[in-house]
């Protein structure tokens, strides 16, 4: 790879902080006009921008590592992908990748392939997508949970590349909060698959979340696994060996830990089974793991990157002629990032406190609440 993971993610954290005012703005931007409908829940759903699909366009993807069946963000995408074909009718061709060497091979296929709009999953396929943004300029890009950047790590933007970014360290506040809320031993963790700003902003909210309810509360609760100042904790090298977050989860267990948050792909599923068979309560990431995995009996909640939505979405301007380069950042706001309902925790979250953590949502969508992180798209 021609940047170094590790440099990019050695930078110092920036300290949560409360804005006197101000409110976020929807950083997405779409081409095209669009409609929006109520779901059966009342809230509202985007639609395709209304336009007929460009003659010959195909929407393609390749995984990260994890595989399109990791319960989790390549998941997720796939989804969208899917969603994409049934209700646009376009045609799409999905590539799994297994290590990180197949990423410039499986795009080089999906571009031989007649490929329109390829879309990466994940921050590891940034230089395999910057290579062939940069080599095929016909050919238009989407990157989930990265942006471009130079050899020196100066910000680049490519007109042929969208990224697909999420702020998800407002939602992991909220669940850190929850976490620190609900354990009994006053200890909780986290930790990641690999030190990357993708993985390191869940963190960091998480980190932040706890912080707050030990200042609103007078306790002491304490977090294993990661430290945000110094933007370092435990790692398990990958997305993939599910018995490393079996063993990380244990560690943290025997050290007293009764809530972790596992940012780390399938290998959150290893962890599941020490957190299962430990009595201890786990807190998934990026789909709501209470359907998407086996374990709801365990999850407490879930931070959610609306990954499938901000897929569709951009296959739809894409598809209709309206691609648009500018990053979409996904937020509490605009309802990119959440946090899942508690579903079999519900009764057992204190009424205060789910009123808290909502109090927090809305202060956070109005401004008064900021979550900082170094790692912030």
């Amino acid at each position: 790879m021609k940047k170094s993971i590790i440099a990019v993610a050695g930078a110092a954290a920036v300290a949560l902080t409360l804005a006197a005012c101000g409110t976020p703005t929807d950083e997405a931007t779409t081409g095209g006009s669009s409609e929006t409908s109520a779901s059966e829940d009342g809230s509202e759903t985007s639609a395709a921008p209304t336009g007929d699909v460009v003659d010959g366009f195909k929407a393609c993807m390749v995984s990260d590592q994890g595989g399109y069946d990791d319960q989790s963000f390549n998941q997720s995408g796939k989804e969208g992908m899917d969603r994409a074909a049934d209700e646009l009718g376009v045609e799409t061709n999905e590539i799994e990748s297994t290590s990180d060497s197949d990423y410039g091979p499986n795009i080089d296929s999906l571009i031989a392939d007649g490929c329109t709009y390829i879309i990466g999953v994940g921050f590891l396929l940034e230089p395999a997508i910057q290579s062939a943004a940069e080599a095929n300029t016909d050919i238009q890009f989407g990157l989930i949970d990265s942006s471009l950047s130079n050899d020196d790590f100066s910000p680049l933007e490519l007109p042929n590349v969208k990224p697909l970014l999420f702020n998800t360290a407002e939602a992991s506040f909220l669940a850190g909060y929850l976490a620190a809320g609900i354990s009994e031993s006053g200890t909780v963790g986290t930790f990641g698959g690999l030190p990357i700003p993708s993985v390191q902003i869940f963190m960091d909210g998480y980190a932040d979340g706890i912080a707050k309810y030990n200042e609103d509360n007078g306790t002491d609760v304490s977090l294993l696994g990661w430290d945000k100042e110094a933007q370092t904790g435990s790692f398990t090298g990958d997305f993939e060996n599910q018995a490393n977050g079996t063993t990380t989860a244990q560690g943290f267990i025997d050290q007293g830990a009764d809530v972790i948050m596992p940012v780390a792909g399938p290998v959150g599923l290893g962890a599941a089974t020490a957190i299962e068979g430990g009595g201890a309560t786990m807190i998934w990431v990026d789909s709501d793991g209470f359907n998407s995995t086996d374990y709801g009996d365990i999850i407490a909640t879930s931070v959610m990157k609306e990954i499938g939505q901000a897929v569709f979405d951009s296959i739809s301007e894409a598809s209709t002629g309206s691609f648009d380069a500018t990053p979409y950042v996904g937020t509490l706001e605009n309802e990119g990032v959440g946090l899942a309902e508690f579903h079999d925790f519900a009764d057992s979250v204190p009424q205060e406190l789910q009123d808290k953590i909502a109090e927090y949502r809305d202060q956070i969508i109005a401004g008064d609440l900021v979550v900082e992180s170094v790692n912030t798209p």
